[in-house]
């Protein structure tokens, strides 16, 4: 279950990112996040808290449930 929900999360901040033609370096530079925890998140292997999902989110400008769901 917990496997699920990060692949997801990953998976759609993956996706919005690329729509928005940006490189996990722009992200992790608008976000205030590491280039390599970008990665790590797109890959399902961070348990991510709620205050970094709130920075990505902002960042992407989405919501958050728009990563979650």
């Amino acid at each position: 279950m917990k496997n699920n929900v990060l692949k997801r999360f990953g998976n759609n901040v993956k996706k919005l990112r690329k729509s928005m033609g940006w490189s996990q370096e722009i992200l992790a530079e608008k976000s205030g996040l590491h280039r390599t925890y970008i990665g790590s998140i797109e890959n399902g292997g961070r348990n991510v808290s709620l205050i970094n999902i709130e920075r990505i989110a902002k960042a992407l400008q989405v919501g958050c449930a728009e990563l979650i769901g």
